[in-house]
């Protein structure tokens, strides 16, 4: 296959990886707040989530290294995106 599309597709991988993580951040954090054990809950997320991208990361590069930076991008232009969009929906806080 040629090596742009590989490319592209390590890309949309390494977004997707990274969507999941973050919607995994958002619902620990979710259901952290009426948690009987929330640092629990925290811990295990994070090893799972941490596990998740791992194992994709290793899967999508295939022993390649221009496959993993791409993933890698993608990941990272997903972290953006949600931090980026996690700042425009606060509220401004305001001085009683």
């Amino acid at each position: 296959m040629n090596e742009k599309i590989i490319l592209a597709l390590a890309f949309f991988a390494g977004g997707g990886l990274g969507a999941v993580f973050f919607v995994g951040l958002w619902w620990t954090v979710r259901k952290a707040i009426s948690s009987q054990r929330p640092a629990l809950l925290f811990v295990v997320s994070l090893i799972v989530r941490m596990g998740l991208v791992l194992v994709g990361f290793y899967y999508v590069s295939g022993g390649h290294w221009e496959r993993l930076a791409a993933c890698f991008f993608g990941f990272f232009v997903v972290r953006m995106g949600v931090t980026l969009w996690s700042r425009s929906k606060q509220e401004p806080i305001h001085a009683p």
